[in-house]
């Protein structure tokens, strides 16, 4: 899986941050991949038809973070032409693209809009069959609720794409200031479900409260098992 770290803030924001070089590594990554989907678009689409393989060789060269990012931009950018569609539009207004002092046109996909949006459904549809948890998974106005002793997802952001699973997204919550409702503390202590590794996160790094329906049965098998009480033993004292 790629490794190239996907960098998210703005050229102005990595000179103030001391990151320019990551920056820099990452924008030309964009560029690349960009123009990598427009031939791969080129030389996969014919009979009127895109073949799946299109998506699938530019996943496993980039990964998804990439790949999202960059068709994300590209609808963005525009986001006047009807030809894409409606689903598409409003799946790019989820992420957030910094307009890096006008150097986000470089990674822009020329290829034809129709045959972009095509191909942007498509990987929506490889991510979805991931079975990952996002926002849309969560109770609603997450700055308002606390989070201490209820199972929170993780966000993908936050997880390498190798750790992606639903394992590695569940957490219980088990304290910290950033536990808390609009508190001035961001970290958040917790219980990882699925190995049940103890650590630390920043309230950010999570989507929300998970919401009720869509705890799988393995998951509530976990809390079970972490909410029987411990036994405790006792020696026998002798004489």
């Amino acid at each position: 899986m790629p490794d190239k770290y996907v960098y998210p803030y703005s050229a102005s924001d990595a000179r103030s941050r001391g990151e320019i070089a990551l920056w820099r590594e990452s924008w030309r990554e964009n560029i690349a991949c960009a123009g990598d989907i427009q031939k791969s678009i080129a030389n996969l689409y014919h009979d009127d038809r895109l073949d799946p393989e299109c998506v699938g060789e530019m996943l496993e060269k980039y990964g998804f973070k990439r790949v999202n990012f960059v068709l994300a931009n590209t609808i963005q950018y525009k986001d006047y032409d009807g030809r894409f569609s409606h689903e598409n539009k409003e799946w790019a207004k989820r992420f957030f693209i910094p307009d890096n002092d006008n150097h986000r046109c470089q990674f822009v996909c020329d290829a034809h809009p129709g045959l972009v949006d095509m191909f942007a459904r498509n990987a929506r549809k490889a991510y979805e069959a991931l079975g990952l948890f996002g926002a849309e998974h969560c109770e609603p106005d997450d700055a308002a609720l606390n989070y201490e002793g209820k199972v929170i997802v993780l966000s993908p952001d936050t997880l390498k794409e190798e750790c992606w699973s639903q394992q590695n997204q569940l957490w219980l919550c088990t304290g910290g200031f950033g536990s808390r409702p609009n508190a001035r503390g961001r970290t958040v202590f917790a219980t990882c479900l699925g190995d049940g590794e103890q650590t630390r996160w920043n309230r950010s790094d999570f989507c929300g409260v998970l919401k009720d329906e869509h705890l799988p049965d393995w998951a509530k098998e976990k809390l079970a098992q972490m909410n029987q009480p411990q036994e405790q033993s006792f020696g026998v004292q002798t004489m």
